[in-house]
């Protein structure tokens, strides 16, 4: 007579185990819940028009939030890391990022290291290595971050393509310092005084292809009590410093010229009875009388009542004049780039026939033969 285990688990075992070996694999999967979906690491783009930062024609694209942008730093074309595997030295050690963005590892060969922060490519390496090592414990730092290589375009003095910072340690002991918007500025040679920089533009590419646009008002820093916030700049960024709107100027051209943002010097042609008549630099802040004293001062033959300046309007392009007194060699005239100051002399007819002389030669001398 056959006998009976009295545990019914113990007896259902080799039922089971037959169930199992007889059943297809498919089926099995089948019968699987199924895996989560993984879910993006990248922020959804809204490309509603309320979410726009700045309506400008020149450039079209699609906005994120700021504080993705604003976010950790990214790894780029050399930077150099530092990858640390525990108990696997043949992948630990300093590497750099190739131009094409990658990293290259034994047997795994290039990873994508590019628009990704320490962490992030951390996570990548850890899941990459995880297929031929047994619990990887991986960590990545950043020895040397790359150059900061910007661009800078509109009302600046010498627009184009800026190096802001060299290859920086970041291993000593020295705190890194992202460069400012303003240092951009400074480095282009400064702003033009028909710059508006209450809507300057920093133009972002992200690593997922889109590009964020921010808008930063400069103007609050020069006179407002608080310190404004200022956009910090990333290799690659693009800083568009837009022209002031057409009649309109700022409250204070005079802050303006006196602060950080303007150029160190401007170009006036100081011409007539100076000691060194031609083009000279003068601070953007200085007066008529500064330049004439930058030039080598007036001669003994200067006639200083009748001083002509000249300055010719940006937007409308009309030459502009008008007879200034010197004598005094004090004036309350702010200078600007490309002002002409004609000193002339005692014995000298029509002061401004002088000064239509000097300024355009051609037309006297076809009057010549009139």
């Amino acid at each position: 007579m056959a006998q009976f285990s009295s545990n019914p688990i113990r007896s259902a075992v080799p039922f089971l185990l037959g169930l199992i070996c007889c059943t297809p694999l498919a089926a099995v999967a089948q019968s699987l819940p199924p895996l989560p979906p993984v879910e993006p690491t990248l922020p959804t783009v809204n490309n509603s028009p309320n979410n726009s930062a700045i309506n400008n024609s020149a450039v079209l694209a699609n906005t994120v939030s700021r504080d993705y942008a604003s976010s950790s730093y990214l790894l780029g074309p050399g930077d150099r890391i530092e990858v640390s595997v525990y108990s696997f030295p043949e992948y630990t050690g300093p590497m750099s990022v190739l131009p094409d963005g990658t990293i290259i590892l034994p047997i795994v060969g290039k990873v994508m290291a590019a628009g990704k922060t320490t962490d992030q490519l951390t996570q990548d390496l850890t899941r990459v290595l995880n297929t031929i090592l047994v619990d990887p414990a991986v960590s990545v730092s950043l020895n040397a971050l790359r150059p900061v290589v910007i661009n800078v375009a509109g009302e600046v003095y010498r627009p184009g393509p800026l190096q802001l910072q060299d290859a920086t340690d970041v291993t000593g002991a020295a705190a890194y310092s992202p460069p400012y918007i303003s240092e951009a500025l400074v480095q282009a040679g400064g702003i033009r005084r028909t710059a508006d920089i209450r809507q300057v533009v920093v133009i972002r590419e992200l690593p997922n292809g889109n590009t964020v646009r921010t808008n930063v008002n400069l103007w609050d820093a020069l006179w407002s009590a608080t310190v404004p916030e200022e956009m910090l700049l990333r290799d690659g960024d693009l800083v568009f410093v837009p022209r002031l709107p057409e009649g309109e100027e700022l409250v204070d051209n005079r802050l303006l010229a006196t602060s950080s943002l303007a150029p160190d010097t401007v170009r006036v042609r100081v011409v007539g009875e100076v000691t060194r008549p031609g083009e000279v630099a003068v601070p953007p802040n200085s007066s008529l009388s500064s330049a004439v004293a930058i030039a080598g001062g007036p001669t003994d033959d200067a006639r200083l009542k009748e001083v002509v300046f000249i300055r010719m309007d940006d937007t409308t392009g009309e030459v502009m004049q008008e007879v200034v007194d010197l004598r005094n060699l004090v004036d309350t005239y702010q200078i600007q780039d490309g002002d002409v100051v004609v000193v002339p002399k005692t014995t000298s007819g029509s002061v401004l026939d002088l000064a239509a002389r000097l300024i355009n030669p051609l037309n006297f001398l076809l009057n010549l033969f009139d």
